[in-house]
């Protein structure tokens, strides 16, 4: 197939609970007719909602879409802790939920709002030494993540039962709801796994706008319809869609630009998506109103 008529663009999936992030990618490449697909931010196969797909020349946005902020709704079961922090896991630990009240529950949520240390579920994507963290979890060894630095935007506590949170939660980049899980019914002076989790945003990109993974899933075993709503729904690299702030340059700097030349621009430093017109041309760094092309579109 000619290069031009390869599909690009990005594909909003309501992921649902079971399949992996990985297996979402792979229903879209058979869907799309393209091996060009990535995503940006992994969701666990418990959980489930806004996974964001990047096909063809769109994967070169992929850096900048894991940087987004994402949203989410959480159920934390208070009692018991697994090994993997969630419903799947094994429980590893067990305590008795005391009697709360809404405004404690409160008050523990708040403690965990603003950009705090947080060691990482042992079994996650990270890696040592080159190894993810749940392949070594699953081999028996002892897992020890170091604590990083992670923020947590927001918190609301939608609802509380007995043994139940419910969240709504706002996270930047690289945030665990899972640890937080763990790290909230500890506070709470119990023990805790999350029930489920749903991702609602994940920066520009909302649940309200996402295809069904469903639909996403018959495309891929060859169901025409769904097919044709697949690439209906996959939305064209515009100002308006990428995850970038969009900067408008003329004929003569797009041309210095594909030719990796340093075109002046007025542009405050920072990184955007030069386009020409509606066309993208180049991921370029502003400084001091210069731009360098970080990495070109066909």
């Amino acid at each position: 197939m000619n290069a031009s008529a390869l599909p690009s663009g990005i594909l909003v999936v309501d992921k649902p609970e079971g399949p992996t992030s990985h297996d979402v990618v792979a229903w879209a490449r058979r869907a799309l007719g393209t091996r060009t697909v990535g995503h940006a931010g992994t969701l666990d196969p418990f959980a489930s909602g806004v996974l964001v797909v990047l096909v063809g020349e769109a994967t070169k946005l992929s850096a900048h879409a894991t940087e987004d902020d994402k949203r989410y709704r959480a159920e934390l079961a208070l009692g018991q802790e697994t090994d993997t922090l969630d419903r799947e896991g094994r429980v590893v630990d067990e305590a008795p939920v005391p009697a709360l009240v809404f405004a404690q529950v409160e008050l523990a949520l708040a403690a965990f709002v603003g950009t705090h240390p947080q060691v990482p579920p042992a079994y996650s994507a990270l890696k040592q030494d080159g190894v993810p963290l749940h392949a070594r979890a699953r081999r028996g060894e002892e897992v020890l993540a170091p604590a990083r630095e992670v923020t947590l935007r927001g918190a609301a506590l939608e609802a509380f039962a007995p043994d139940r949170v419910n969240l709504l939660l706002h996270t930047g980049k690289g945030y665990y709801v899972r640890a937080l899980g763990r790290d909230l019914a500890r506070a709470l002076g119990t023990r805790g796994h999350l029930a489920a989790l749903r991702r609602t945003a994940s920066g520009r990109y909302r649940i309200e706008d996402a295809l069904c993974g469903d639909a996403l899933r018959r495309a891929a075993r060859g169901d025409g319809a769904a097919q044709v709503e697949v690439r209906a729904r996959l939305l064209p690299i515009t100002p308006e869609t990428v995850p970038l702030p969009a900067l408008a340059v003329g004929e003569s700097e797009a041309r210095e630009l594909g030719q990796g030349k340093r075109p002046a621009v007025p542009a405050a430093d920072g990184t955007y998506l030069a386009f020409l017109d509606e066309r993208p041309v180049a991921i370029v760094e502003a400084s001091e109103g210069i731009l360098r092309v970080r990495r070109g579109f066909r």
